[in-house]
Protein backbone atom coordinates (compact mmCIF):
# COMPACT_ATOMS: atom_id res chain seq x y z
CA UNK A 1 0.00 0.00 0.00
CA UNK A 2 1.22 3.34 -1.43
CA UNK A 3 1.30 6.31 1.36
CA UNK A 4 -1.09 8.51 -0.82
CA UNK A 5 -3.65 5.49 -0.80
CA UNK A 6 -3.51 4.74 3.22
CA UNK A 7 -4.46 8.47 3.90
CA UNK A 8 -7.18 8.49 1.19
CA UNK A 9 -8.68 5.57 2.18
CA UNK A 10 -8.30 6.10 6.00
CA UNK A 11 -7.56 9.85 6.83
CA UNK A 12 -7.91 9.07 10.43
CA UNK A 13 -5.79 6.07 12.72
CA UNK A 14 -7.37 5.15 15.83
CA UNK A 15 -5.75 3.95 18.97
CA UNK A 16 -6.97 2.79 22.73
CA UNK A 17 -5.00 3.55 25.59
CA UNK A 18 -4.97 3.54 29.31
CA UNK A 19 -7.12 6.41 31.17
CA UNK A 20 -4.58 8.68 32.91
CA UNK A 21 -1.79 7.80 30.75
CA UNK A 22 -2.47 10.68 28.57
CA UNK A 23 0.30 13.09 30.50
CA UNK A 24 3.18 10.80 29.30
CA UNK A 25 1.92 9.86 26.19
CA UNK A 26 2.09 14.01 25.15
CA UNK A 27 5.48 14.08 27.02
CA UNK A 28 6.97 11.63 25.11
CA UNK A 29 4.78 9.80 22.61
CA UNK A 30 3.42 6.87 22.37
CA UNK A 31 5.47 4.05 22.82
CA UNK A 32 5.66 0.31 21.86
CA UNK A 33 6.27 -2.05 24.80
CA UNK A 34 10.10 -2.45 24.11
CA UNK A 35 10.90 1.27 23.72
CA UNK A 36 8.90 1.75 27.24
CA UNK A 37 10.26 -1.20 28.58
CA UNK A 38 13.94 0.33 27.74
CA UNK A 39 13.61 3.83 28.88
CA UNK A 40 12.52 2.80 32.25
CA UNK A 41 16.22 1.79 32.51
CA UNK A 42 15.61 -1.92 32.58
CA UNK A 43 18.49 -4.12 31.49
CA UNK A 44 18.35 -4.91 27.73
CA UNK A 45 18.64 -8.89 28.67
CA UNK A 46 15.31 -8.06 31.01
CA UNK A 47 13.87 -5.92 28.16
CA UNK A 48 14.11 -8.78 25.33
CA UNK A 49 12.82 -11.28 28.02
CA UNK A 50 9.47 -9.73 29.09
CA UNK A 51 9.07 -8.66 25.36
CA UNK A 52 8.82 -12.58 24.61
CA UNK A 53 6.27 -13.57 27.44
CA UNK A 54 2.49 -13.46 27.39
CA UNK A 55 1.22 -11.36 29.99
CA UNK A 56 -1.71 -12.98 31.10
CA UNK A 57 -3.19 -9.86 32.97
CA UNK A 58 -2.30 -6.02 32.92
CA UNK A 59 1.16 -5.36 34.82
CA UNK A 60 2.23 -2.44 36.20
CA UNK A 61 5.35 -1.26 37.07
CA UNK A 62 5.91 1.87 39.84
CA UNK A 63 8.88 4.22 40.63
CA UNK A 64 9.27 4.37 36.76
CA UNK A 65 10.72 7.71 34.86
CA UNK A 66 7.13 7.99 33.66
CA UNK A 67 5.68 7.33 37.07
CA UNK A 68 3.60 4.65 36.88
CA UNK A 69 3.28 2.27 34.07
CA UNK A 70 0.78 -0.06 32.74
CA UNK A 71 1.59 -2.90 30.34
CA UNK A 72 -1.80 -4.55 28.54
CA UNK A 73 -2.33 -7.94 28.64
CA UNK A 74 -1.94 -10.51 25.63
CA UNK A 75 -5.29 -12.14 26.66
CA UNK A 76 -6.33 -12.59 23.11
CA UNK A 77 -3.54 -14.21 22.43
CA UNK A 78 -4.02 -17.86 22.78
CA UNK A 79 -0.39 -19.92 23.00
CA UNK A 80 -1.23 -23.07 21.58
CA UNK A 81 -3.39 -21.61 18.92
CA UNK A 82 -0.47 -19.02 18.16
CA UNK A 83 1.92 -22.02 17.51
CA UNK A 84 -0.27 -23.71 14.84
CA UNK A 85 -0.91 -20.65 12.63
CA UNK A 86 2.83 -19.05 12.72
CA UNK A 87 5.05 -19.24 9.27
CA UNK A 88 8.58 -18.91 8.22
CA UNK A 89 9.75 -20.96 11.39
CA UNK A 90 8.62 -18.34 14.05
CA UNK A 91 7.76 -19.47 17.68
CA UNK A 92 5.26 -17.90 19.55
CA UNK A 93 8.20 -15.86 21.44
CA UNK A 94 9.33 -14.39 18.64
CA UNK A 95 5.66 -13.22 17.19
CA UNK A 96 5.19 -12.23 20.83
CA UNK A 97 8.42 -10.13 20.17
CA UNK A 98 7.64 -8.52 17.13
CA UNK A 99 4.15 -7.34 18.62
CA UNK A 100 5.72 -5.86 21.52
CA UNK A 101 8.13 -3.25 19.25
CA UNK A 102 5.14 -1.48 17.42
CA UNK A 103 2.25 0.71 18.24
CA UNK A 104 -0.82 -0.26 16.90
CA UNK A 105 -3.73 1.82 15.25
CA UNK A 106 -7.03 0.38 13.95
CA UNK A 107 -8.24 2.12 10.73
CA UNK A 108 -12.27 1.59 11.17
CA UNK A 109 -13.56 2.66 14.26
CA UNK A 110 -16.51 0.38 13.97
CA UNK A 111 -13.82 -2.62 14.50
CA UNK A 112 -12.68 -0.81 16.56
CA UNK A 113 -15.54 -0.60 18.97
CA UNK A 114 -16.33 -4.28 18.61
CA UNK A 115 -13.53 -5.55 19.81
CA UNK A 116 -13.91 -3.10 22.52
CA UNK A 117 -16.67 -4.19 23.88
CA UNK A 118 -16.44 -7.91 22.78
CA UNK A 119 -16.94 -10.22 26.33
CA UNK A 120 -12.99 -10.40 27.05
CA UNK A 121 -12.57 -6.53 26.90
CA UNK A 122 -16.49 -5.03 28.37
CA UNK A 123 -14.56 -4.25 31.70
CA UNK A 124 -12.02 -2.07 30.68
CA UNK A 125 -12.11 1.42 30.51
CA UNK A 126 -9.97 2.83 27.54
CA UNK A 127 -8.86 6.47 26.18
CA UNK A 128 -9.16 6.88 22.23
CA UNK A 129 -6.93 8.99 20.26
CA UNK A 130 -8.00 9.61 16.96
CA UNK A 131 -4.85 10.62 14.80
CA UNK A 132 -4.27 12.41 11.64
CA UNK A 133 -3.27 9.77 8.86
CA UNK A 134 -1.42 12.16 6.60
CA UNK A 135 0.53 13.91 9.85
CA UNK A 136 1.62 10.78 10.85
CA UNK A 137 2.74 9.22 7.17
CA UNK A 138 5.15 12.70 7.28
CA UNK A 139 6.31 11.91 10.59
CA UNK A 140 7.23 8.06 10.67
CA UNK A 141 6.05 6.71 7.15
CA UNK A 142 9.30 4.85 7.14
CA UNK A 143 8.40 2.98 10.25
CA UNK A 144 4.70 2.25 8.93
CA UNK A 145 3.76 -1.21 8.30
CA UNK A 146 0.38 -2.51 7.57
CA UNK A 147 -1.34 -5.77 8.31
CA UNK A 148 -4.51 -7.44 7.15
CA UNK A 149 -5.49 -9.22 10.19
CA UNK A 150 -5.25 -8.78 13.97
CA UNK A 151 -2.23 -9.64 14.69
CA UNK A 152 -2.60 -9.92 18.65
CA UNK A 153 -6.10 -12.40 18.55
CA UNK A 154 -5.74 -16.04 18.02
CA UNK A 155 -9.43 -16.62 20.10
CA UNK A 156 -11.22 -17.98 17.07
CA UNK A 157 -9.97 -19.15 13.86
CA UNK A 158 -6.66 -17.44 13.51
CA UNK A 159 -5.41 -16.43 10.19
CA UNK A 160 -2.33 -17.48 9.22
CA UNK A 161 0.51 -15.17 10.16
CA UNK A 162 4.70 -14.77 9.39
CA UNK A 163 7.11 -12.69 8.68
CA UNK A 164 5.41 -11.14 5.50
CA UNK A 165 1.87 -10.36 7.53
CA UNK A 166 3.44 -6.55 8.24
CA UNK A 167 4.22 -5.48 5.28
CA UNK A 168 6.47 -1.57 5.08
CA UNK A 169 4.29 1.43 3.84
CA UNK A 170 5.17 2.05 0.04
CA UNK A 171 6.40 -1.11 -1.01
CA UNK A 172 3.56 -1.87 -3.38
CA UNK A 173 0.49 -0.65 -4.90
CA UNK A 174 -2.93 -1.20 -2.46
CA UNK A 175 -4.43 -3.53 -5.52
CA UNK A 176 -0.92 -5.69 -5.38
CA UNK A 177 -1.01 -5.66 -1.52
CA UNK A 178 -4.67 -6.98 -1.42
CA UNK A 179 -3.97 -10.23 -3.60
CA UNK A 180 -1.14 -11.35 -1.39
CA UNK A 181 -2.84 -13.66 0.36
CA UNK A 182 -5.92 -14.65 -2.17
CA UNK A 183 -4.85 -18.39 -2.47
CA UNK A 184 -5.85 -18.89 1.21
CA UNK A 185 -8.91 -17.41 1.44
CA UNK A 186 -12.35 -16.03 -1.02
CA UNK A 187 -11.85 -12.37 -0.66
CA UNK A 188 -8.78 -9.59 -0.80
CA UNK A 189 -6.78 -8.29 1.91
CA UNK A 190 -8.01 -5.50 3.81
CA UNK A 191 -6.08 -2.98 5.73
CA UNK A 192 -7.10 -3.78 9.63
CA UNK A 193 -4.06 -2.51 11.38
CA UNK A 194 -1.34 -0.10 11.16
CA UNK A 195 1.59 -0.04 13.19
CA UNK A 196 4.46 1.91 13.56
CA UNK A 197 8.04 0.08 14.73
CA UNK A 198 9.35 2.01 18.31
CA UNK A 199 7.86 5.29 18.77
CA UNK A 200 5.19 7.75 17.55
CA UNK A 201 6.67 11.04 19.27
CA UNK A 202 5.09 14.67 19.28
CA UNK A 203 2.07 13.22 19.33
CA UNK A 204 0.08 16.53 19.94
CA UNK A 205 1.00 17.34 16.12
CA UNK A 206 -1.19 14.30 14.88
CA UNK A 207 -3.95 14.80 17.62
CA UNK A 208 -7.52 15.01 16.02
CA UNK A 209 -8.96 14.07 19.38
CA UNK A 210 -9.48 12.52 22.26
CA UNK A 211 -12.33 10.90 24.61
CA UNK A 212 -13.32 8.16 26.95
CA UNK A 213 -14.12 4.71 25.38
Amino acid sequence: MMPSELIAKHPRLYHLTTPGAWEVIRQHGLLSTEELLRRTGLPEAEVQSRIRRRRQAREVLDATPFGRVVLNDNKPIQLGKLAHCLEDGLTPEDWLAELNRRVFFWVKEARMKGLGEAQINRTDPRELLVLDTASVVAACGARMQVAPINTGNTLRAPAPRGRATFTPLGTMPYAAWRHLRRDRKSSPDEVVEVTILGAVPDIERHLIERRRF
